[in-house]
């Protein structure tokens, strides 16, 4: 089995709103992955009186402990109860119920000997690998389908639409968003590797073209996360003047990517 896992901040001197982890049952086969981007808040504030890391932390950590020893429960209902649990932790002490209250895009894939099942809510990616070589990528694309307000904003993403009928959900203080995410089953025989990665690393496809979905996943497989985070942050500096691709909010961004070759 190899497993790989790169999360780096987009700045030094911010702490990563990401979250990931590998999970490995003590017995018998099988695990599990936990990828979670966390959504960096505007500075009027988020009701809340903890950071978006504390969010990300407690949410991932309740994930990964929910999908390794539960393994009966569909991965929705262990985003449901993570949900809220890490609810639960700060509900007496701050506005859960503000729309940009701490919250996060999930990744989550377990497998057994039989099948891999999968979880995507907002716009971190799944790369599923087959056997031959034909890379899956299990997306949800609602925050791509909303209209732009600038050439220079990655999206609408305000209380408007977000975790609203018409818009997109994340994983925030409401443990009903689980039911919006994208899910399914494949045998696990269907699948060679995967790769989760948050959008932060997506970049290399989804904003500077280097190539499609099974290229970013050739490269990953072939040079590690690492080199693929490294790569991203070239692009991003040798763009950092000219701003050719205008859909980017910031410079660089937290990116994580995590190879499971189960």
């Amino acid at each position: 089995m190899r497993t790989e896992l790169v999360s780096e901040p987009g700045d030094q001197d911010r702490p990563n709103e990401d979250f990931a982890s590998v999970g490995l049952p003590a017995a018998g086969q099988g695990g599990a992955l936990v990828v979670l981007d966390g959504v960096t808040p505007p500075q009027d504030g988020t009701g809340c009186l903890h950071s978006v890391p504390w969010f990300t932390a407690r949410l991932g950590g309740a994930l990964t402990e929910l999908t390794v020893s539960l393994r009966d429960v569909p991965l929705t209902e262990a985003l449901s109860r993570a949900i809220a649990r890490t609810a639960a932790a700060h509900a007496e002490t701050c506005d859960l119920s503000h729309p940009r209250t701490p919250q996060a895009t999930v990744v989550l894939a377990r497998w057994s000997a039989a099948e891999v099942e999968y979880l995507v809510l907002s716009d971190s990616v799944l790369l599923l690998e087959s056997p031959g070589g034909v890379v899956t990528p299990v997306l949800d694309d609602r925050l791509d389908r909303l209209p732009r307000t600038s050439l220079t904003s990655d999206a609408v993403a305000d209380s408007t639409v977000r975790n609203k009928e018409g818009g997109f959900f994340t994983a925030a203080a409401d443990p009903a968003v689980a039911a919006r995410a994208v899910t399914g089953t494949v045998p696990r025989a269907a699948v060679r590797s995967m790769a989760a990665l948050t959008d932060g690393a997506t970049r290399w496809t989804e904003r500077f073209r280097e190539g499609d979905w099974a290229d970013l996943f050739t490269y990953v497989r072939k040079n590690g996360p690492q080199a693929l985070v490294d790569e991203v942050r070239a692009l991003e500096r040798a763009d950092a003047e000219e701003r050719t691709y205008l859909r980017r909010s910031k410079t660089h961004d937290d990116a994580t990517v995590v190879f499971v070759q189960p």
